[in-house]
């Protein structure tokens, strides 16, 4: 194992020492898993969206090789928040 020193706030170190006394687990123990299973769901994330970000991409550079539409949009952006203020 590789020793690590991370700063926590406060109300994690109250819940840490409780969850590991009511589990009768290290507070080590509890850190490593809850990495583990950030880790995880972070791959199956980017594993399962890399398809969709590319599909994306792909429908991006479509759209800007077509260049602007011509008259199709008859305001400004500033129009749109008009009467907000």
């Amino acid at each position: 194992m590789i020793r690590k020193q991370v700063y926590i706030e406060r109300r994690h170190e109250v819940r840490l020492k409780r969850l590991a006394k009511q589990l009768g687990r290290s507070e080590a123990e509890l850190i490593r898993q809850a990495l583990d299973q950030a880790l995880e769901a972070d791959a199956i994330l980017m594993a399962s969206d890399v398809g969709a970000w590319e599909r994306e991409k792909a429908f991006i550079r479509k759209l800007r090789a077509q260049g602007p539409i011509a008259g199709s949009r008859r305001w400004n952006r500033d129009e749109l928040y008009e009467g907000e203020h």
